[in-house]
């Protein structure tokens, strides 16, 4: 997969088949239209081209929310679309300048003069332009004007799958791992930085490591003990995950970290990747470091028996 961080790194393709939107957890919904593009681009000797944008819009059209959380970071969607086999990727940069495009304008210097659209596919509700006032009639109105076909995912392909991002973000939030990795299709994951603790989990024999995730929109799952995979540097171990603020400990700050079985290597500074299957319990203030020691190796148990087929 090839990826274009701006639009104006691309170049028009041959028969170019294209979809737009966010594509936020690229789940079991997107991936209808992900397989449709990749039928059309076969059957017409043509290739997948996906337009989508970074920053997400909110964060540009409202930058006073700071709520706004998403499923992957832009680096976890891009792995996410090479694996589904997409064939160029193009984030351009959103802008307010970008939103004020009139919907015939998009169509037009986008679309058309930018990508060389030959085919689009889109959901029934998609939305674009100046004021979101674009859609499916605009782009089925001006197809016959600059040469390109569109194909809609119609509303009852997509509610089949009765899954949508927000959705999977309230699981998530709720600690509904099992439900959010069923709409997703995959165990929702986590990338970030192993990092310097305190040494607290050392000291009660579950050593974990600290996982730095540096982007802020990063949706993070609810507090609470998680059954994981994780992987370092090619190799791929089971471990529980820990998402809070330490309360035993009155600590003032939440962290992640995760205690990876049958492991001792130095990891300080690597990346690692961790992977979510299953909520064990949740968030817990213990009277003693020795009642968190003895729930622990209750959780050990329980992670090992949820992961045995894992």
């Amino acid at each position: 997969m090839k990826i274009y961080h701006h639009i104006d790194e691309f170049s028009p393709v041959k028969n170019a088949v294209v979809t737009i939107g966010t594509f936020d957890g690229v789940h079991l919904g997107h991936r209808k239209i992900i397989s449709r593009i990749k039928e059309l681009a076969k059957a017409s000797g043509g290739e997948t081209v996906m337009l989508t944008f970074f920053p997400h819009p909110r964060m540009i059209l409202h930058p006073e929310d700071e709520s706004i959380k998403l499923i992957n970071t832009i680096n976890e969607k891009a792995e996410l679309l090479e694996q589904l086999g997409i064939d160029h990727l193009i984030i351009t940069p959103f802008s307010r300048d970008f939103s004020n495009q009139t919907a015939e304008d998009y169509i037009r210097d986008v679309l058309v003069n930018k990508i060389g659209t030959k085919k689009i596919v889109i959901g029934y509700d998609h939305r674009f332009g100046k004021d979101r006032l674009g859609g499916l009639a605009d782009l089925q109105r001006l197809g016959p004007v600059y040469g390109f076909d569109v194909i809609e995912i119609p509303e009852q392909d997509i509610h089949d799958v009765a899954v949508s991002s927000t959705r999977i973000r309230q699981a998530l939030l709720k600690g509904e791992i099992d439900l959010a990795n069923e709409f997703l299709g995959y165990p929702f994951f986590i990338t970030g930085k192993v990092t310097r603790g305190d040494q607290i989990g050392r000291q009660i024999g579950y050593p974990t490591a600290n996982i730095l995730i540096e982007e802020k929109y990063k949706l993070i799952p609810a507090d609470g003990i998680f059954s994981a995979k994780i992987y370092i540097d090619g190799s791929v171990y089971k471990g529980m995950a820990y998402i809070g603020s330490r309360p035993t400990i009155n600590g003032m700050f939440r962290n992640i970290e995760v205690n990876i079985f049958d492991f001792d290597a130095e990891i300080y500074g690597h990346q690692i990747k961790m992977e979510f299957y299953h909520f064990v319990r949740g968030d817990i203030k213990f009277s003693s470091l020795d009642e968190l020691k003895i729930q622990l190796a209750n959780d050990k148990v329980d992670v090992l028996r949820l992961l045995v087929n894992q």
